[in-house]
């Protein structure tokens, strides 16, 4: 069995899509390859998500926002897109998800937890959709 590739975009890749890469990361270990990118990325991740993240375990304070590249869509077999529209690319042949999120760019910690929380129940959802069980 392959191990399948998760290919997470936004237009920043500073908040969601960062997220939900730390939660994959997290819940899947080695079992899933996991990408994330943005279509404009930010000079930073959002420190709120930084902060909501933290607060549960998972680190992603040394991630560092970039531009999807089409090794990344070649290798992907699965592309969850968060808010990016028109400016997320469209490969045939890949399995596309998009997860309607609010954007947590500007919004403090308070704000940031259940937008947080939402994109662990997909990534959950996502793991049994691929056999993957997750780790506690």
């Amino acid at each position: 069995m392959t191990t399948p590739t998760v290919l997470f975009l936004c237009v920043h890749n500073a908040g969601r899509s960062q997220m939900a890469a730390g939660w994959l990361r997290h819940l899947a270990a080695d079992r899933v390859q996991v990408l994330s990118a943005g279509s404009e990325p930010a000079d930073q991740v959002n420190p709120a998500a930084v902060d909501a993240m933290a607060e549960v375990g998972v680190d992603i304070a040394s991630n560092q926002p970039r531009a999807w590249t089409d090794e990344d869509l070649e290798a992907t077999d699965v592309v969850v897109t968060m808010g990016c529209g028109d400016t997320c690319p469209v490969l045939p042949g890949k399995r596309y998800l998009d997860w309607p999120l609010e954007d947590p760019a500007g919004q403090g910690v308070d704000a940031v937890r259940p937008i947080r929380d939402d994109i662990r129940s997909r990534v959950e959802a996502l793991l049994v959709d691929l056999g993957v069980e997750p780790h506690a």
